[in-house]
């Protein structure tokens, strides 16, 4: 195998890692807001895109963003 082909083979896995990253990530970001007490819902999707709400009220908007700076908190000393 060639330099070029495996520095392909390298560049491809590491835009699929990052892509398994950001939807995990995501699904992360969906289940502290669902944990929090707010509802999500699904207004759409197009091809693999989702179009995703959240809604809630300003006290779950709170322990949402207190969930979501405590799992920065953990993520940073880990």
């Amino acid at each position: 195998m060639s330099n070029q082909a495996s520095s392909a083979d390298a560049t491809a896995l590491a835009a699929q890692l990052q892509s398994t990253r950001n939807a995990a990530s995501e699904l992360e970001i969906l289940a502290l807001a669902r944990e929090a007490g707010m509802l999500i819902t699904l207004d759409g999707q197009i091809g693999r895109e989702k179009y995703q709400s959240v809604a809630g009220s300003l006290h779950a908007f709170k322990r949402f963003a207190e969930a979501l700076s405590h799992n920065f908190a953990q993520r940073a000393a880990a």
